[in-house]
């Protein structure tokens, strides 16, 4: 790790969570979003899309929202905000304290360069939109992807991902890869599981065993969709703040999300 040596990054958000507990108390959790205007050098904004559950035969369930603002809303906007918590805190960037949603149906998502998206499984796209998210791409955006799990959740993934890019390759990314360097020095990466570890001891869910940091590149080789499978970094910034979610696990999400969003923003 290149800075704060021997420091938590959990405990240094854990720090802050007062923040939060506010948010907590005000938000209607992943139904209305809360949108802002206040001015920044990064906003964080989560993709809004069309949840395909015709694939899984059912509408959603879960608290937070999950089910009720579609499966992009999952972990939100709690996950969202106590990872900007910990960008302003452990990084000189200078970040928007509330998140943006954005979706394909307009040209909005052009202004804001990087964007996260969950359950992506799940997502589903027309023409049109999957046409304004590759240009959205190679014009300079970034994408993270996290929260899906197994094989049949990989090839719902592709089957959007084949609509925007259908020549482009995905390949898994090695510790030699500047994405895991540009912050933390991340060459001991391992699998962060969601809140249900608490339950189940399980750093996995389905068949998803192993973990996969992988991604999608433009002509320049820089990554321009980066592929979190088999993993839940959403839940660990989520959960942080609870006693019972390891801190091992909280520190890791954060600290590969930072470097993801320090990545974006400077290639």
């Amino acid at each position: 790790m290149k800075v704060l040596q021997g420091i938590s990054v959990a405990a240094v958000v854990l720090m802050f969570c007062t923040l939060v507990y506010a948010y907590q108390r005000t938000a209607d959790w992943g139904y209305q979003p809360e949108q802002t205007s206040e001015k920044a050098e990064f906003a964080w904004s989560r993709l809004s899309y069309t949840s395909n559950m015709s694939s899984y035969g059912w509408g959603g369930y879960g608290r937070f929202g999950y089910g009720r603002g579609g499966s992009w809303s999952r972990d939100y906007p709690k996950a969202d905000r106590q990872f900007l918590i910990a960008l302003n805190r452990l990084t000189r960037v200078q970040g928007r304290p509330i998140e943006q949603v954005v979706n394909l149906d307009s040209d909005d998502i052009f202004n804001y360069p990087w964007v996260y998206a969950v359950q992506v499984q799940m997502w589903s796209f027309n023409e049109e939109e999957a046409k304004r998210l590759r240009e959205y791409l190679l014009k300079g955006g970034f994408l993270m992807v996290d929260d899906f799990h197994g094989s049949v959740d990989w090839e719902n993934f592709m089957n959007g991902m084949r609509m925007v890019f259908p020549d482009r390759p995905v390949e898994d990314l090695t510790n030699k890869d500047e994405i895991f360097h540009v912050l933390y020095d991340l060459d001991d990466r391992f699998q962060v599981p969601g809140e249900q570890y608490i339950r189940t001891g399980r750093t996995y869910e389905k068949d998803g065993y192993v973990p996969k940091w992988r991604a999608i590149r433009d002509d320049k080789g820089r990554i321009i969709v980066a592929i979190c499978y088999n993993m839940h970094l959403g839940d660990a910034w989520e959960w942080a703040d609870d006693p019972d979610y390891p801190e091992t696990f909280a520190s890791m999400a954060f600290r590969e999300g930072l470097n993801y969003v320090v990545y974006g923003m400077t290639h």
